[in-house]
């Protein structure tokens, strides 16, 4: 792998996508792809696969193609799908039900250490495999299960506090589904999920091409 060159944000969005992709291909039975083939299953031009793999090494044979399982590998470890991530989840309303019963983190290399909330009629209640924990218990619990990521479902009132504990337990990447911004210190990594502003983007964009809306 390529070492110490500068990888572009977008390149960095689109691995995941190649690696999902070629999961669902090699359960097709595939195991050699070419960029053509695999960009027209993405949506992305061979040559952009090409230059976005080249960043990180030299994948393939030319005139041969990809081997599915090897690339998926590569792009795994690349995304650091390796390490074993483990997740505290802050906030067991319905998104974060859906979040903890999501099948696919594990498969991917997540893994749910523990479950949070505030409320006392939720504490206590099986929540997957393991129970909801008062959010007395976060920082001990960051601490013992050595988790790395959060992911954030509370009221946005109530974001910035939870993530000040959190970083101070030692969380070091922050996934956040409240409705709100929150501020980090250098060497903290957030990703925000604002569900409403896909449906509102979709509602400008449709306004303006289906009539009957305009």
């Amino acid at each position: 792998m390529k070492e110490n060159i500068a990888i572009s944000k977008a390149t960095i969005d689109r691995l995941p996508l190649y690696f999902r992709t070629l999961g669902q291909i090699r359960e097709e039975g595939v195991e050699i792809i070419s960029s053509d083939e695999l960009g027209k299953k993405i949506g992305v031009t061979p040559e952009q696969i090409r230059k976005d793999l080249a960043s990180f090494g030299e994948f393939g044979k030319k005139g041969v193609g990809y081997y599915v399982t090897d690339l998926a590998r590569h792009i795994g470890e690349i995304l650091g799908l390796h390490r074993g991530w483990h997740i505290a989840l802050i906030g067991y309303g319905q998104l974060g039900g859906a979040l903890a019963n999501y099948p696919n983190f594990k498969t991917l290399g997540f893994s749910i250490k523990a479950i949070f909330d505030d409320n006392t009629a939720k504490v206590g209640k099986q929540a997957g495999e393991m129970k909801v924990q008062p959010l007395a218990e976060l920082e001990e619990t960051i601490r013992r299960e050595d988790i790395s990521i959060a992911v954030i479902t509370v009221p946005a009132g109530a974001a910035q506090a939870i993530a000040d504990r959190l970083i101070a337990a030692g969380v070091k990447g922050i996934w956040n589904f409240a409705p709100t911004k929150i501020n980090v210190p250098p060497g903290v990594r957030i990703c925000n999920e604002d569900l409403s502003v896909g449906l509102t983007g979709l509602s400008y964009y449709l306004s303006r091409d289906i009539p009957e809306y305009k």
